[in-house]
Order: structure tokens, then C-alpha cells, then sequence
């Protein structure tokens, strides 16, 4: 039988009290985080590779080098019938699995120190290229792609009218733009915007009317009662009904926009983080790669918690009738 404690902890639709929730938040990083320590650290769980100390008598074998363990273990095999000195290594994990320490130093030196290319940039100003190539794409989206979710989850005409070819185009796949975006836009961020803008207007679309759709109809009917016409149904009623939801949704959105930083980037000419990820990973600098991927989620994290502190500000009330 169940335990009051466990009830409380696996309650269906019931928020957890302050303290457990804090502490099932820091669990969900900090178990990935364990098995990463397990994998890098303890060489009995997954250390396929063995990096040489001291390369014996076999020619091939340098100082430091990774080989596969079963290379490893064939060479010594030949070397024991000989009877001539073995090779000395440690199991190693590859090296594009880099331990948790050395990312961590990767986070300081990344900012810390300069490119060895006059062509290349700081990881900052591939960051802040990035930034700017996510907030116009997005910007842009949300400018025209909201007042058309609004008014198609509105008004049956503008549903008809605008969904259909939406549903149809929400399918391409937006990188496939990207030779086309480039010969009409040029080679620099504007066809990169423009992969981001197609990668989230036709789904803005389709979530706002959504969105839209859900609103009470008993305000509606309310608001008729009292004599309001379509347009004051639209500005009073609608918008400001669903404004909770629809803030909602742009946060989400947004995390889709960074899904395609990758691939919009890779258009046109080389820049922001993924030119840095690209260059670290051909010069096997994995730490780096690794340290440029999680700052991209840490800052893609750190903007949704700011975006949702904003939201309990703005919109107080839905906090409390969560509560109640």
C-alpha cells in the first residue's frame, strides 16, 4: 500500500510542494550529469579506447595516443609470444567524448582565448551573430504570423482562407529554401533569417489560431449580449482573452527558432556559433564543441525562466486561478 509521502510525491495533476519540486528540477540535470561522470570517469563502464603511456616495441604506437582496445590487446598478445617489451596504456573513452572537467575549462578558455585565425571570431561574437540571426527571424515571424493565427482561429473566412496552404507549406522543409534564400538574399544573414522565418511562421500560424480557437465562447456570447460588434469582439474580447495563452506559445516558439540556428547558419557565408562548433570539431577540439552546444541551451533556458518570470508579472491572474 501505497504511503501518504509517496501519494504526495505521485499525485495525478497535483504540483509537488516547494522543496520537492526544486529538488525534482535539480535531479533532471543532474542525472544526465552522473551518467556523464560514470561514462568519463570509471573505466570498467565504457572506456573503449586505450591511450599509450609507453608505445613498447611496436612502431606505430606514439606517446599518447588513443587506439582501439582490441588493437591494443591484439599487439600485446604478438609481443608476449615474442617475448619483447609490451605496451603500457590506460583505458581511455574516444575523443570525441570529452570528461565533464574539461568542458568546464572549455567554458573559461572558449571566452578567454584568442583565435588562432584572423578570419575566425571570439565565441562571443559568434554568439552575439547568432542572437541577432534568432531575434529578426523570430521578430519577423511573430510580426506577421500572429495577426494571421488571430484573425484565421477568428473568423471562419480567414480560417478558410489562410490555413489550408499553411498545412500544405508547413510540411517543406525549410533548409531546402536555402539555395533559393541565398540567390535572392544574398550571401549574409538575410538568408539565414529568412530559414528561421520559415521555420517558424507556418507553425506560428497554425498554434496562434489554435490558440485562438480555445477562447471561452461564453465570453463571446457575453460580449454580443451586450452589444458588441466583430471588430470590438476582436480588440476587447478575443485578444486580450487569450493573451496568457498566446504569450505562452511565443515561448515555445522561440525554442523552436534556436532548433534551426544550425541548419540556417550552415547557409551562406560562415558565421555565429555554428562556424565556431564547425571549426573546433575539424581542429578535434571536442571540449569546445561540446562547452558551445550547452551555452546554447543554457542561454535558450535562461531567456524561457526570464520570459516566464515576465509572464507571472504580466499576467497575475492566471497564477492565481492556478493556485485556486
Amino acid at each position: 500500500m501505497a504511503t501518504k509521502s509517496t501519494m504526495q510525491w505521485f499525485a495525478v495533476r497535483k504540483e509537488l510542494r516547494p522543496k520537492p519540486r526544486l529538488f525534482v528540477s535539480i535531479m533532471s540535470f543532474m542525472l544526465p550529469l552522473l551518467v556523464w561522470c560514470l561514462v568519463s570517469y570509471i573505466p570498467w563502464i565504457w572506456h573503449p579506447k586505450v591511450e599509450i603511456s609507453d608505445p613498447g616495441a611496436v612502431s606505430y604506437f606514439k606517446e599518447g595516443m588513443l587506439v582501439d582496445r582490441e588493437l591494443f590487446d591484439k599487439e600485446s598478445a604478438k609481443l608476449e609470444e615474442t617475448g619483447e617489451v609490451l605496451p603500457q596504456g590506460t583505458p581511455a573513452n574516444p575523443i570525441y567524448l570529452p570528461a565533464p572537467h574539461e568542458v568546464a575549462v572549455a567554458f573559461y578558455t572558449a571566452f578567454t582565448t584568442e583565435p588562432k585565425r584572423r578570419s575566425e571570431k571570439w565565441l562571443h561574437e559568434s554568439l552575439w551573430d547568432s542572437i541577432q540571426v534568432i531575434f529578426w527571424g523570430f521578430f519577423l515571424s511573430s510580426l506577421i504570423g500572429v495577426p494571421l493565427g488571430i484573425l484565421a482561429g477568428t473568423y471562419d473566412f480567414f480560417s478558410r482562407l489562410i490555413e489550408p496552404f499553411v498545412e500544405f507549406f508547413r510540411y517543406l522543409p525549410a533548409p531546402a529554401f536555402g539555395a533559393l534564400a541565398v540567390a535572392i538574399l544574398g550571401i549574409y544573414h538575410a538568408p539565414k533569417i529568412a530559414i528561421i522565418f520559415i521555420g517558424t511562421f507556418f507553425q506560428q500560424v497554425l498554434i496562434v489560431s489554435n490558440t485562438a480557437r480555445k477562447l471561452d465562447t461564453a465570453l463571446l456570447e457575453a460580449a454580443q449580449t451586450l452589444g458588441a460588434t466583430n471588430r470590438t469582439l476582436l480588440y476587447r474580447v478575443v485578444i486580450p482573452g487569450i493573451l496568457p495563452d498566446l504569450y505562452r506559445d511565443m515561448r515555445i516558439l522561440l525554442g523552436w527558432a534556436w532548433t534551426y540556428l544550425i541548419v540556417a547558419e550552415l547557409i551562406g557565408t560562415s558565421s555565429g556559433i555554428t562556424w565556431f562548433i564547425t571549426q573546433q570539431a575539424r581542429y578535434k577540439n571536442f571540449e569546445n564543441v561540446f562547452a558551445a552546444i550547452m551555452i546554447i541551451g543554457i542561454i535558450g533556458i535562461t531567456t524561457d525562466l526570464i520570459l516566464a518570470w515576465l509572464g507571472r508579472r504580466i499576467f497575475p491572474w492566471q497564477r492565481q486561478a492556478a493556485s485556486a
